[in-house]
């Protein structure tokens, strides 16, 4: 509890930093859990430059673009009754989620060295099934995201439900 209430002190402090860096620590968290549980390849194989690819792409693209998102869907929609909140997640899944998954997978290939063909095999390759797999999970949870939860929570609580799909899109954006 005593971490909770520092968390939400720096959070009332610093609200752009402190979301930035539970992005990046989380996408990292993210990376570790698909390495070691997911491809299970144990310490000595861990690749450290993966996980701090993705935790800087967390603090550097991910929770600048969300938060940055959740601040613009705020100012479209206003209101937190369940047909604003249903408003905020058809509009987040149906224009945002797509683009952003692009975007993700994208610049993850780049940042992996991939050369512009390459990238683009793998985008055509991997996309369909990660935005098939994204609206498995991410409707429900925006839904309650945007009814249940303050602005300044809803990059946290996205973030700490993204543990498990940043593990997932850490292993389909690594799988060549």
């Amino acid at each position: 509890m005593a971490l909770w209430r520092a968390y939400q002190r720096a959070l009332n402090a610093h609200p752009w930093k402190v979301q930035v860096l539970t992005a990046g620590s989380l996408m990292g968290l993210g990376d570790i859990i698909s390495q070691q549980l997911v491809e299970r390849r144990g310490v000595r194989k861990h690749q450290i430059s993966r996980t701090l690819t993705m935790a800087s792409l967390g603090c550097g693209f991910v929770g600048p673009v969300i938060g940055g998102w959740y601040k613009v869907l705020d100012r479209l929609i206003p209101g937190t009754t369940k047909v604003d909140a249903l408003k905020k997640m058809l509009l987040d899944q149906g224009c945002f989620a797509p683009c952003f998954l692009g975007s993700f997978l994208s610049l993850i290939g780049a940042l992996n060295g991939l050369s512009a063909r390459d990238n683009w095999a793998k985008l055509r390759r991997d996309y369909p099934d990660a935005l098939i797999a994204n609206y498995y999970l991410w409707p429900a949870v925006q839904l309650a995201n945007f009814y249940l939860v303050p602005l300044y929570y809803r990059l946290a609580v996205v973030q700490c439900v993204a543990v498990i799909w940043n593990s997932y899109l850490s292993w389909k954006a690594h799988r060549f």
